[in-house]
């Protein structure tokens, strides 16, 4: 009678299954990939580059500077004045702008995968396929969350725009409302998508964080542990210098927003209305909305970063504080000479923090530079460290 080969089946059920998982990352990969090319973002040859900014510079400033300019009047001021609109309209194009430079700059050069940091290393385990999915999924209701309402006020106040503010034709009045919708649209999902992909990218480095906790609990050479520990802290360099420049625009260009709206909606309280002051309202709420999210995301890795340092000096100390003194002491005559014929190799890498560039050219450090790295005088002084 023969026996089924059981350990066969169930190497290629499993084989099947991290065929399935990969399937599923890839498309929901690509899904955002396509998100990302419609708005622009993927300007991967001269033909989309001019595409992307000839649209841009069509749908979110010159059909918004030319509506306020034909629907401005002289005897509606009560309702409207030219200038809030402007200044809303610089602003939010400027941070449009910033985001779309930053973020298409990025992708061009790394592309979707190493942009993200699913890597063959992270990206081929199938918890990781699982999670990095749910983040993806999860980008996309992020959007959501806070696009909808905002999209929903705005609407609101165009058509009381309309209603209160008509002076012309209703087919062009209609016609106006439309077209101020779709511009605002179109520079507020820029500005936020780039605030929620750099949340993406930190949520997605903290699944390794969180996991490497765990990855401590395992009996693996030592070795590995400080490997995953320094490859962690390059991920997080590389996502500091891609996303500096883009952090520092958004945050001065949100700032003066709001010191213009403080300044305008105070000097001229005598004549805000809902109609001509609930602009400020809106494109406040969504650059804050940016802004905080970028915050959350930074704040969300950077405690995870200090977590991550935290508990592998506990687990250093732990190691060493629970080593059998008899073998240390049996190690300890050969202790010097083995510390004077290895000498220690620094780990830490140095660069340059005005050199954007200067972290993607530096090098994880392999195996051989850890493992002649590690010494019977630092496992010591991790007691000393985990404290």
């Amino acid at each position: 009678m023969a026996v089924p080969n059981t350990r066969a089946d169930d190497s290629s059920t499993q084989i099947a299954l991290i065929e399935t998982d990969e399937t599923q990352l890839n498309k929901a990969l690509q899904r955002l990939e396509t998100f990302l090319r419609i708005f622009g973002f993927c300007q991967n040859s001269p033909l989309s580059f001019i595409l992307s900014w000839a649209a841009f510079l069509l749908v979110g400033v010159a059909v918004p500077v030319l509506v306020i300019e034909l629907s401005y009047c002289s005897d509606c001021e009560k309702y409207e004045i030219k200038s809030f609109e402007l200044e809303i309209l610089i602003f939010e194009s400027l941070v449009a702008a910033v985001s779309l430079i930053c973020i298409s700059h990025n992708l061009r050069k790394y592309g979707m995968r190493r942009f993200l940091f699913v890597d063959r290393h992270h990206g081929h385990m199938t918890q990781f396929r699982y999670d990095y999915i749910e983040k993806i999924n999860g980008f996309f209701r992020l959007l959501a969350v806070w696009v909808l309402p905002c999209f929903l006020v705005k609407t609101v106040r165009e058509v009381v725009r309309v209603i209160y503010v008509h002076n012309d034709p209703w087919w062009q009045s209609v016609a106006i409302l439309f077209a101020l919708l779709a511009s605002w649209t179109y520079s507020t999902m820029i500005f936020l998508s780039a605030s929620a992909l750099f949340n993406l990218v930190c949520n997605l480095q903290v699944i390794h964080f969180e996991n490497y906790g765990k990855l401590l609990e395992r009996d693996v050479n030592v070795v590995l542990y400080i490997e995953e520990h320094f490859r962690l802290k390059h991920y997080l360099s590389k996502i500091s210098h891609r996303f500096r420049i883009y952090l520092i625009l958004v945050f001065l260009v949100v700032t003066a927003s709001e010191f213009v709206a403080l300044l305008q909606t105070t000097g001229n309280h005598d004549i805000i209305t809902f109609i001509n002051g609930c602009d400020f309202a809106i494109s406040s709420v969504v650059l804050l909305v940016g802004l905080i999210l970028c915050l959350n995301a930074a704040a969300k890795i950077s405690h995870r970063a200090q977590s991550l340092a935290s508990v592998a000096s506990r687990w250093h100390a732990l190691v060493t504080c629970t080593t059998n003194d008899t073998s240390q002491s049996g190690t300890s005559s050969n202790s010097v000479n083995l510390d004077s014929a290895n000498p220690v190799i620094p780990l830490s890498v140095n660069y340059s923090e005005s050199d954007l560039e200067s972290v993607d050219y530096v090098p994880v450090p392999t195996t051989t530079q850890l493992a002649s790295s590690m010494s019977l005088y630092q496992k010591r002084q991790a007691v000393v460290l985990g404290k």
